[in-house]
């Protein structure tokens, strides 16, 4: 066997160990499939209760300073604005006074309410 023919045989050699080493499409597509995660169960389809989801807002009639300007659109500003104004009968007022533009109001409305004292 000449040099060359030798040096062929081992690069074939290599080559096919290499392949027999490499995992095949099918066991690449089968531990894939096996490392995804199973589908989380559904949730039931049931929207939040009305009172939880008011609880989570913030009351402009008795949020503190740092508690409104965590709300987008208030800055420090409009928070001392908003707490001079109090008691607000309804959050529109804060469009309606003109303490909050229209961009502001929409962005904030949905995070807020203002509950009546003694409500």
């Amino acid at each position: 066997m000449n040099m060359r023919n030798l040096v062929a045989a081992l690069i074939a050699l290599t080559l096919l160990s290499l392949v027999s080493l490499a995992p095949s499409a099918m066991d690449v597509a089968h531990a894939a499939a096996a490392a995804k995660p199973a589908a989380a169960p559904a949730k039931p389809a049931k929207p939040a209760a009305p009172a939880t989801a008011e609880a989570n807002k913030v009351d402009i009639n008795s949020a503190t300073k740092e508690q409104l300007m965590k709300l987008p659109a208030i800055g420090e500003a409009i928070a001392g604005k908003i707490i001079a104004g109090r008691p607000w009968a309804n959050k529109s007022q804060l469009l309606s006074k003109n303490v909050l533009t229209k961009a502001a109001y929409d962005k904030v409305a949905p995070l807020i309410v203002a509950k009546q004292a003694g409500k």
